[in-house]
């Protein structure tokens, strides 16, 4: 009966919400990030932010299931694994009765906003909730388990969805949160086991999850080089069967010792029977005489902590959530938070959904060109560029002997991991159509000195073989140096002419950027520029000019976060002990930044913003105060990142210094500098994957100039650009235009640098004070 009910709260004043957040179906890394930043953005707003436990389940059963969380709650979540809320499965919420109860739980609670992350079952269970939430309310009130008065402030349900998943399999988003951790985890696993393939000469047949989508599958043959894959989405010919013996056939025949073969959990034929990895093994067996064995990687690709990646994602679109449920009305449909190559987006919920649907109705009714075409075109593009690369010999794909040109590659500045990854895809891509590609080693140094050296000079024709190894290979297998053609521009030149160059893929970081300007200015006195000239910015730095994301800066990012989670745990298991840890990045705040959002730091420094004695007082009163606050509890670690060039007179090391002193023996600091640990070992395979499909884009443009003249080549102004990931989109951008207009010469970085809006949101779920709200002269709260 409604008398006997607790007291409904009233709801917040203006806008603020009562938020619920709740995971939902399967667990995946980076859910509980998502839950971290819905509660503290929930609460730098001015709203009150719910644990829903157990997804749906906790929100039938209601009670203890439902909790308000505060600041401290979630503190240190970011690192973990899985989701700390629960999720579970909810066969009552599937049926109105149950819903009915969830209905009056939130009512009794006065949440009037809920955050779902989760799958499209998840999510379009929210969308029928919404749909009926009105109905709902008034058969409460007929049945007297509410009042109308209880029921008006409730009237509208706000919702936003976030894709949780490691299938990555709704459309309408390039990546689901968990999908990135869960490819980590069989890129690692298959390049532990290619040791094993190699040492034996066997073959390994690997099943990976992925019931409905094959992106599992297909990501993880392009980022370890598998010789073939099986995905729902795009069966293999009717003939696959010797199709695959064929391409393995001329693999072994070339001299290749392992075989790997990728087999996604769905996969199937044209005809839509089962493709079993049991039955790849036989032909590998039976067929090739290949000693083949199979493995089942199972749940070990769902668990551990997320990646730098996910961990990324899941904070920017939890904040990008509540800013929805801020701007939510009962006439906008449910959103759901995306991401587009590198741009946070809302779209409508049941579009995502419907088209998921329709992927797998595509599938069903053999319409396998739409259901790639459904996946998106990222996916196809990823699709198309594994099998360019993969194949030794694609005759349909060769080019007429007029179109075939001499394709120079060179690696320039520090090494980063995804560089071999990109030169592997560019010289298979380049053998597919028939053009010579030409490894340049050690730079342009390597060029000008050594490339006449005996026997063997540095400028080298590469063969297929070479570089098929280099896949999952960090640093840079051809040589990379600092080195600017400017040292010796004549000497360059005579090079370029003598190995007859009609086209250079450089692959490097802001001195890649640097030897491009130089060779396109040089143009008028050296005809042998005349020819045409892409970058594919690969720094960890990550600040090339003409793009938000280079090669190396997602391997960057994750040695640095391990290393940050390690030195977090010492900090946090001796209480009260604050540690200062310096990032390189040169002259830009990218990676400090980034790193900020993906483990918690207390306060990043960047060279963009500086460093000043103000500052530093604000942020030791911050850490007082947060000290004092904790009284021994856990996860209690602080961490403070500095780049290398945030301040000159401001060390690493004399911010320790000086949060020590001024500590006064309330908590302790630390200072630690990870150094070169950043440039990592492996690359990861975000950016092993983008460098193959950077990498072949680069060379399409490239041979877009094939039969052209010198003049015409050196007259268009894309004839030497910058491929880049600017927003939703992957563009070149002409350095000309760079050179003018988007670069920072003095600082090495673009004049815009996108991440730069992403510092306040660091602060702000840190709880770092703003500078307005404190003291100038003490730097106390006001």
């Amino acid at each position: 009966m409604a008398e006997l009910l607790d007291e409904i709260p009233m709801p917040l004043e203006g806008k603020k919400r009562r938020i619920g957040v709740m995971t939902s179906g399967g667990d995946a890394p980076g859910m509980n990030g998502v839950v971290r930043a819905v509660v503290r953005m929930s609460i730098a707003e001015g709203c009150e932010a719910y644990g829903i436990y157990e997804g749906y389940d906790g929100l039938v059963k209601g009670g203890d299931k439902i909790k308000q969380m505060y600041w401290d709650d979630v503190r240190g979540w970011l690192s973990e694994g899985g989701t700390l809320i629960g999720t579970a499965r909810c066969k009552e919420f599937t049926e109105r009765p149950g819903r009915l109860r969830a209905a009056k739980n939130m009512v009794q609670k006065g949440i009037d906003a809920l955050v779902i992350c989760g799958g499209d079952g998840s999510l379009t269970g929210a969308d029928i909730f919404r749909a009926e939430w009105p109905g709902l309310l008034d058969e409460l009130v007929q049945t007297r388990e509410l009042t109308n008065d209880d029921i008006k402030p409730f009237k509208h349900l706000n919702i936003v969805g976030l894709v949780g998943s490691i299938d990555n399999d709704m459309s309408s988003t390039d990546a689901t949160i968990g999908c990135y951790s869960s490819l980590g985890r069989i890129c690692q696993a298959v390049d532990f086991i290619d040791s094993t393939a190699f040492s034996h000469q066997r073959a390994f047949v690997i099943e990976v999850m992925g019931r409905h989508c094959g992106w599992l599958a297909l990501m993880a043959g392009t980022s370890t080089g598998a010789d073939f894959i099986f995905i729902p989405e795009k069966p293999p010919a009717k003939d696959w069967e010797d199709q695959m013996c064929k391409i393995i056939g001329k693999h072994r025949a070339l001299g290749k010792r392992k075989t790997i073969v990728i087999v996604a959990e769905g996969a199937h034929d044209l005809e839509l029977n089962k493709i079993y990895p049991n039955k790849v093994k036989d032909l590998l067996s039976n067929r090739l005489g290949l000693d083949t064995r199979i493995t089942t990687l199972g749940h070990v690709q769902r668990g551990g902590n997320a990646c730098a990646y996910d961990r990324m994602l899941s904070t920017l679109q939890g904040v990008e959530a509540v800013g929805a449920v801020l701007d939510a009305s009962p006439t906008k449909p449910i959103p759901v938070i995306c991401i587009i190559e590198n741009k946070i987006v809302r779209k409508p919920l049941m579009d995502a959904v419907r088209l998921t649907q329709e992927v797998a109705k595509a599938i069903k009714l053999r319409d396998f060109d739409r259901a790639l075409e459904l996946r998106g075109p990222e996916f196809a593009e990823y699709y198309n560029a594994y099998m360019t690369t993969t194949a030794t010999d694609q005759p349909e794909l060769r080019l007429a002997k007029n179109k075939q040109m001499r394709i120079g590659i060179i690696h320039v500045g520090a090494p980063a991991g995804g560089m071999n990854s990109g030169t592997r895809a560019a010289v298979a891509y380049c053998l597919a159509r028939g053009h010579t590609p030409i490894a340049i080693h050690n730079g342009f140094p390597g060029l000008c000195r050594h490339h006449d050296d005996k026997p063997i000079g540095s400028v080298r024709i590469v063969q297929w073989l070479d570089v098929e190894g280099w896949i999952s290979k960090g640093g840079s297998e051809i040589g990379t140096n600092r080195g600017l053609p400017s040292e010796d521009m004549k000497k360059t030149a005579h090079c370029f002419e003598l190995y007859q160059f009609d086209a250079l893929f450089v692959i490097g970081g802001f001195e890649a950027f640097t030897a491009v300007s130089e060779l396109r200015k040089a143009r008028t006195e050296y005809p042998a520029f005349k020819i045409p000239m892409v970058i594919l910015p690969a720094t960890i730095s990550n600040n090339v000019p003409g793009t938000e994301y280079s090669i190396g800066s997602d391997t960057c990012l994750n040695a640095l976060v391990d290393y940050c989670d390690a030195i977090k745990q010492s900090a946090s298991s001796s209480r009260r002990r604050v540690f200062v840890v310096e990032t390189q990045g040169g002259r830009s705040g990218y990676i400090a930044t980034i790193a900020g959002l993906s483990i918690g730091a207390t306060a990043v420094y960047t060279p963009e913003e500086g460093i000043n004695i103000k500052m530093l007082a604000r942020d030791i009163e911050h850490l007082r105060g947060q000290f004092a606050k904790d009284k021994g509890q856990s996860r209690a670690g602080k961490l403070i990142l500095r780049n290398e060039h945030a301040s000159q007179t401001y060390t690493t090391e004399i911010i320790a210094n000086m949060i020590r002193e001024e500590a006064k023996g309330r908590f302790e600091s630390r200072f630690a500098v990870p150094g070169h640990v950043q440039q990592g070992g492996t690359p990861s395979p975000m950016d092993r994957v983008r460098a193959v499909r950077l990498a072949v884009k680069c060379v399409q443009l490239l041979e877009g100039f094939a039969g052209k003249s010198k003049d015409e080549i050196a007259n268009d102004e894309m004839s030497a650009a910058v491929i880049g990931i600017k927003g939703a989109s992957v563009v070149f951008s002409p350095m000309e235009t760079l050179e003018m207009e988007g670069t920072d010469w003095k600082d090495r970085r673009p004049k815009k640098e996108y991440w730069l809006r992403l510092k306040s949101v660091v602060d702000t779920l840190s709880g770092r004070p703003k500078e307005s709200d404190c003291c100038e002269t003490c730097g106390k709260s006001k």
